[in-house]
C-alpha cells in the first residue's frame, strides 16, 4: 500500500488533537494580568502538551518520508500511537485542571510513556517492512534517543509520588530533548 492515506490521515489526527487541546483553555475574566495568574497550570500544560504532540508529528513525518510503503501491520501500529496521543488532550486537562498534583502528573506520564512504547512498535513494524539497509532503518539506527526517553519516563511516573516537580521536570526534560531537531533523517535524505 502507498504511504499518502497513512500520512494524511495522521496530519489531520494531530491537528484535531491540537484543536481540542486549545479549546480547552479558557478566557480569564477580568482586564489584567492578575487575571492569568490562575490560569498558569492549564496554560503549562497545554504549551508542554503541544510541544510532545507536536514531536511525534515531526518525526512521524520524517519516519513516512523515507518509507515507500506501508502494510495492514504499521497502519495498527499508526493508529496505536494516534489513540494514545489522542488522549493527550485529557491527561493535560487532568493536569493542569489539578493544579499538578501528584495523579494527574502521573497520569500524564503514563500516557507519554505508552505514546512511546507505541512509536517504538512503529519503527519496529516499519523496519520489518523495509528491512535493516533501507535510509529508513539506517536514519532510526539504535533509537537511543527514544530508549532514553521512555526510561525517563518511566522514571519520572515513580519519582512523581516523591514530588509532582520531579515528574514534570523529567517530562520537561524529554520534551527539551527531542525539542533539539533530529537530523538523523535528514542527513540520510540530503545524501
Amino acid at each position: 500500500m502507498g504511504k499518502g492515506r497513512v500520512e494524511a490521515f495522521t496530519d489531520g489526527v494531530v491537528a484535531i488533537i491540537i484543536t481540542i487541546m486549545v479549546l480547552e483553555l479558557k478566557v480569564p475574566h477580568g482586564e489584567d494580568l492578575s487575571a492569568l495568574l490562575p490560569l498558569w497550570p492549564v496554560f503549562f500544560s497545554y504549551v508542554l502538551s503541544f510541544i510532545n504532540v507536536g514531536i511525534y508529528w515531526n518525526n512521524l513525518h520524517n519516519m513516512f518520508h523515507t518509507v515507500q510503503r506501508v502494510d495492514g501491520r504499521v497502519l495498527w501500529a499508526n493508529l496505536n500511537l494516534l489513540f494514545w496521543l489522542s488522549l493527550m488532550p485529557v491527561t493535560t486537562a487532568f493536569m493542569g485542571e489539578n493544579h499538578f498534583a501528584p495523579v494527574p502528573v502521573a497520569v500524564y506520564g503514563v500516557d507519554l510513556a505508552l505514546c512511546a512504547v507505541a512509536y517504538n512498535i512503529l519503527v519496529i513494524k516499519l523496519r520489518h517492512l523495509h528491512g535493516a539497509e533501507t535510509t529508513f532503518a539506517r536514519a532510526v539506527g539504535q533509537d537511543r534517543k527514544g530508549k532514553i526517553s521512555l526510561a525517563l519516563y518511566l522514571a519520572g511516573i515513580a519519582l512523581t509520588f516523591v514530588s509532582q516537580w520531579i515528574g514534570v521536570a523529567i517530562y520537561v526534560l524529554v520534551a527539551t530533548i527531542w525539542f533539539v531537531p533530529d537530523k538523523r533523517f535528514e542527513r540520510l535524505i540530503e545524501k
